[in-house]
């Protein structure tokens, strides 16, 4: 399973990435308009909260699902055991704490804009045949739509009671593409066709992108949703990890198919994995 590297600044990029995405469901994009330092600085200001009480204010709204999610709250698709994590949800009218809202609000926005650029690209690029399953352009699914999530996880150490739990169980992602900026330590992989994992980069300076079941569904499978999951460390690497992945979700009301509508499928998998009764 051969994941690309594709640089930004580069004319052909937005090939390059429809070709990664086509192949594996994977690509990593480098020299974005995102900088490392930035990254860093967010992981930094998260690491704080989530190490504090303050994060129990935040109690998740059972109305827009945002807020603190507290460690066991969620399981993946098919799978008995909670994941080993702890997270917090942001969407563009969160209730955040004053010292973090102001950077979060921009990378949402930086990582919303990029990612519809990044739609653009694989709508440019699908073959005529596959555009003609979509009930509109990719990017413009988008247009309007507050419904994308960046999520802010922490995945603390690993206690040796953990049982056969995971730090996030294979799963696939509910949405068109997923935006991630590296984790903070490794243990992201997917899984190719043959049932083999792979480890995926992890360098600070990139941003790792998926596509999701949204795109394979209003594609008919032409791109594929790659089940992925996040390991457990070594007993000699067993620190916190923090990830930031942002999953761009198009306006409630679009269509995928003739008959299901992004919000009948987001409702669907979020009962499927425990957030919503």
């Amino acid at each position: 399973m051969r994941v690309e590297t594709i640089n930004y600044q580069d004319k052909l990029a937005g090939a390059a990435l429809y070709e990664s995405l086509k192949a594996t469901g994977f690509a990593v994009l480098d020299n974005h308009p995102i900088s490392p330092d930035r990254i860093a600085e967010m992981y930094e200001l998260w690491a704080r909260f989530f190490a504090g009480q303050e994060k129990f204010a935040y109690a998740p709204e059972p109305s827009c699902h945002d807020g603190y999610f507290a460690f066991g709250s969620e399981n993946a698709k098919d799978s008995p055991l909670k994941d080993l994590k702890e997270f917090f949800h942001v969407y563009p009218q969160s209730r955040l704490p004053t010292e973090l809202a102001d950077k979060t609000n921009a990378i949402y926005a930086d990582l919303q804009a990029l990612g519809i650029e990044v739609l653009s690209w694989i709508q440019q690029h699908t073959p005529a045949e596959v555009r003609e399953s979509f009930t509109m352009p990719l990017h413009e699914m988008m247009a309007g739509s507050s419904q994308s999530l960046l999520r802010v996880l922490h995945y603390p150490p690993v206690a040796e009671h953990a049982l056969g739990a995971m730090r996030a169980a294979p799963h696939e992602d509910i949405n068109l593409i997923t935006l991630l900026l590296s984790g903070s330590n490794p243990g992201l992989q997917a899984k190719d066709a043959r049932g083999v994992w792979h480890d995926i980069s992890q360098d600070k300076r990139m941003v790792t992108i998926n596509s999701g079941d949204m795109l394979a569904m209003a594609s008919n499978n032409f791109f594929p949703s790659t089940t992925h999951r996040v390991i457990n460390p070594d007993p000699a690497q067993n620190v916190s990890r923090y990830s930031m992945p942002m999953f761009l979700h198009p306006r409630p009301d679009v269509l995928l198919r003739h008959d299901r509508t992004a919000n009948d499928y987001r409702q669907e998998r979020l009962r499927e994995i425990g957030l919503t009764p």
